[in-house]
């Protein structure tokens, strides 16, 4: 499943407030590299919690 790409333009780091890398491989998530931080995407849904996001 792909985000669609009108959310994917509007989306941002909740931290920095900056772009996001969309990853359809081999995990679908969005990557902040200014944060070095990566939010999952499950079942179509970026969870966009700090807290839940991975560090890199």
């Amino acid at each position: 499943m792909t985000l669609p790409t009108d959310l994917l333009e509007i989306l941002v780091c909740p931290k920095c407030k900056g772009e996001l890398e969309y990853r359809t491989e081999p995990n679908e998530e969005l990557v902040c590299n200014q944060c070095r931080l990566i939010y999952s995407v499950e079942e179509g849904i970026p969870i966009m919690l700090i807290d839940e996001a991975k560090p890199f």
